[in-house]
C-alpha cells in the first residue's frame, strides 16, 4: 500500500496551499496561507521518495521522523502521523508555520535536487497537527507519579515550554516564571500574528496550565525575586530568558524620535493585536500609519517588521540591507512575500546617519558593495565610491538582531558564568551553568537563533535535568 501511495513526485507537481492575495493579507494579520484541504495533503505527501538517508530528516534540529509521517499522510492515517510527528516535537503545528524550511528540511530535500520541486514538509506537518486538535487527538498532558521536586524555569519561551513540558511528564513540580503578561516569549509577542495566530500559541501554553504547571506571568527576575531565592524555593532551575537586547547601531542622530527598535515595534503591534492598551503604540509612537517607514537589516525580524508596517498603512516601506539578495540571512520566502505586499528592498545599502534634529526626517545611506569573503565565508560589504544619498524617513527600524542581556548583574548572581557575547555558558554533556543545579538553554546559551533550535534545547536540557534530579533525590535518600 505505501509503494502505491509514494514516489509521486514525478507524475505530481509540487503545490503548496493557496495564499491569499497581496491586497487581501496587507488588511489584516490573519496568516497568509489557506490550510490543505484532506485530499491536497495527501497527495503533497505522496509526493515523498522515501529516502533510504533522509537528507529532510538529518537537517531538521529536531530529527523529526518525516519521511515516516509523510507516508501515513499519503495513506490517509492521519492520528498515526499526528502522534508519530508529535513524538518528537512540543510545538510540530507551529514549527510548521515558523520554521524556515526552505533552509532546513525542504532546501536539503533529495527531488528538490533532481529539480522536481520539494515536498512541502512545512505544510503538510501544520496540516496533521491543526487536524489533530481539530478532532480531539491532542490529549493533555499528563503528569508523571509525584518525584516531591520542584523546578523553576526562567522563561516562557520555546525552551522554556518544552522543558516544562518534559519534566512534568516526568513528575515534577514546574514553576515558569516570566516577565511579560502572557507565555509564549518571542511566540506571542515577536512574531507576528500573519506568521503565527496567536491562539495557536495560547493553546499550547493552556495545555501546560492544565496540567498542573504554575505559571508566574508579570514576574521579572532580578526585581520580583532575585535567582539566589529561586533556587531556594525549587531543586534545579533552568534559565531560557532568551537574548532580547537590540543590537546597538551608534550613528549619528539613533536618538531622535522616531527612531525605534525592532522588538519595540513588534511587541507594540501584537499586544494591539490582543486588545492591549499600549500607549507608544496610541500616540503614534510605534504605529507605522501614514508614515514612509525605513527598516535596517536583512534577517527574519526585519523581515516581520516590514511586513507589520504594511499592515499598519504606512505609506511606503523600504528595508536598507547592507549586502545583496543572495547574500541576506532572511527566508527569501519572506522576502518574497514582503515584496508581493508592496515593500521595496534597496540592497547594497548601509545607514550613515538619522537626519532631522530631534525627530527623524530621513536617512542618508551609503552605497556599499561586496568585497573579499570574511571569517564566516561570506562576502563583506564595503563602502562603494558611487557615493551617499538620502531617503525620507518617519519612522526608522532597527532590526539588525539581538544580543544577551547582563544576566549576572540583572540576577544579581555575579558568579553566573558567561561568555564574552555575555550568553551563559553551559558544560556541553550535562547543559549546567557554572551554578550547582542551574542549567541554561535556547538562544540564551547558543545566542539569536530559530524556535526550532529552542525546543531542540528544551528537549536537551529535560533530559539532562531529569537524570540530575533523579541522582540528587537519590543522595538525599542514602545521606537521610
Amino acid at each position: 500500500m505505501a509503494n502505491d501511495s509514494m514516489l509521486k513526485f514525478v507524475g505530481r507537481e509540487q503545490s503548496y496551499p493557496d495564499k491569499r492575495t497581496a491586497d487581501e493579507r496587507a488588511d489584516d494579520f490573519c496568516e497568509i496561507a489557506q490550510r490543505y484541504a484532506v485530499e491536497p495533503a495527501e497527495e503533497q505527501a505522496g509526493r515523498c521518495s522515501q529516502c533510504g538517508v533522509p537528507y529532510c530528516a538529518v537537517h531538521c534540529p529536531l530529527h523529526n521522523h518525516i519521511p515516516d509521517w509523510l507516508r501515513l499522510t499519503a495513506e490517509g492515517r492521519l492520528r498515526e502521523a499526528y502522534e508519530l510527528s508529535n513524538a518528537t516535537s512540543t510545538m510540530p503545528e507551529i514549527c510548521g508555520r515558523i520554521c524556515p524550511q526552505d533552509r532546513l528540511c525542504e532546501g536539503n530535500c533529495v527531488i528538490e535536487f533532481t529539480g522536481h520541486g520539494a515536498v512541502t514538509i512545512g505544510a503538510v506537518e501544520k496540516f496533521i497537527t491543526d487536524t489533530a486538535w481539530e478532532n480531539g487527538w491532542v490529549e493533555p498532558l499528563v503528569p508523571g507519579k509525584s518525584r516531591g521536586q520542584s523546578v523553576g524555569v526562567i522563561g516562557a519561551g520555546p525552551a522554556g515550554l518544552t522543558t516544562a513540558e518534559y519534566l512534568r511528564g516526568h513528575g515534577y513540580d514546574v514553576h515558569v516564571y516570566d516577565r511579560y503578561d502572557r507565555a509564549g516569549g518571542l511566540l506571542t509577542y515577536g512574531i507576528p500574528g500573519f506568521k503565527l495566530e496567536k491562539p495557536i500559541v495560547m493553546r499550547r501554553v493552556e495545555r501546560l496550565k492544565a496540567a498542573g504547571i504554575v505559571f508566574h506571568e508579570g514576574f521579572a527576575v532580578g526585581e520580583d525575586a532575585s535567582l539566589d531565592d529561586l533556587r531556594q524555593r525549587h531543586d534545579a532551575i533552568l534559565i531560557a530568558t532568551g537574548v532580547y537586547k537590540a543590537r546597538a547601531m551608534d550613528l549619528p542622530g539613533g536618538s531622535s524620535n522616531g527612531v525605534v527598535a525592532a522588538l519595540d515595534f513588534l511587541v507594540a503591534s501584537n499586544r494591539k493585536g490582543f486588545g492591549d492598551a499600549v500607549p507608544a503604540f496610541d500616540d503614534g509612537s510605534l504605529d507605522a500609519a501614514g508614515k514612509d517607514v525605513v527598516v535596517i537589516g536583512g534577517g527574519d525580524t526585519a523581515m516581520d517588521c516590514v511586513r507589520t508596517a504594511i499592515r499598519q498603512g504606512a505609506k511606503s516601506v523600504k528595508c536598507l540591507y547592507r549586502r545583496d539578495r543572495a547574500n541576506m540571512p532572511g527566508s527569501q520566502r519572506e522576502v518574497a512575500n514582503a515584496e508581493e505586499e508592496g515593500v521595496e528592498f534597496v540592497w547594497l545599502s548601509g545607514p550613515q546617519s538619522f537626519d532631522g534634529g530631534d525627530t527623524v526626517s530621513s536617512v542618508k545611506v551609503r552605497k556599499m558593495r561586496l568585497g573579499a569573503p570574511d571569517a564566516s565565508g561570506r562576502r563583506a560589504p564595503e563602502p562603494d565610491p558611487a557615493g551617499d544619498y538620502s531617503v525620507n524617513a518617519d519612522l526608522v527600524i532597527k532590526a539588525l538582531g539581538f544580543d544577551a542581556e547582563d544576566l549576572p548583574t540583572l540576577f544579581a548572581t555575579p558568579e553566573l558564568g558567561v561568555s564574552r557575547w555575555g550568553t551563559v555558558l553551559v558544560d556541553g554533556k550535562t547543559l549546567m551553568t557554572s551554578l550547582d543545579g542551574v542549567f541554561a538553554a535556547g538562544d540564551i546559551v547558543r545566542g539569536a537563533s530559530l524556535v526550532v533550535w529552542a525546543i531542540r534545547d528544551g528537549r536537551d536540557v529535560a533530559a539532562t535535568m531529569h537524570k540530575w534530579l533523579k541522582t540528587k533525590a537519590a543522595n538525599a535518600k542514602v545521606a537521610a
